[in-house]
């Protein structure tokens, strides 16, 4: 999936991806059709407020209690693309930081995607640290309401 979606550069190596497997299963979350996986997002929760380019490779790093879930990719299979697919799949991934009680999601986007993560909330805080594949990066945030959040948990 990953390199159906992204080049080389920015691409999840397959030992990244089965260290995080082992370190975070639930925070990686399928959309199927037909037993087919369409879909994939996936990210680690930290207490760290931005995502670094070392919790990519460090899936150590991951802090099942943290207040933030970072997410490292929205794939979508080129073959599903513009059907609601990611859209689908991201609203779920909020929908569960809310249950988990976290502050918020972050993520980081290149800058023709920042209208589509804008929809859901996100909001720019411009451009990231990240040199993640030698391209530019904006960091979004999504602060998800604080009272909904305590009554969660509470």
């Amino acid at each position: 999936m990953e390199a159906a979606c992204f080049p080389p550069a920015e691409a999840a190596t397959v030992e990244s991806l089965r260290q995080r497997l082992w370190h975070y299963p639930r925070h990686f979350w399928i959309l199927e059709r037909d037993g087919r996986m369409i879909a994939l997002v996936n990210g680690m929760a930290t207490d760290e407020p931005d995502l670094r380019d070392e919790m990519y490779g460090n899936a150590a790093l991951h802090d099942a209690q943290g207040a933030w879930q970072m997410i490292f990719g929205v794939d979508t299979h080129p073959e599903f693309r513009r059907q609601g697919c990611a859209s689908r799949l991201l609203r779920h991934v909020i929908e569960a930081a809310r249950v988990q009680g976290r502050r918020g999601l972050v993520l980081t986007c290149k800058e023709g995607l920042l209208p589509f993560y804008e929809r859901f909330g996100f909001q720019s805080e411009g451009i990231s640290e990240s040199g993640h594949g030698g391209v530019t990066w904006y960091q979004m945030r999504l602060t998800l309401d604080e009272q909904e959040v305590g009554e969660r948990n509470g």
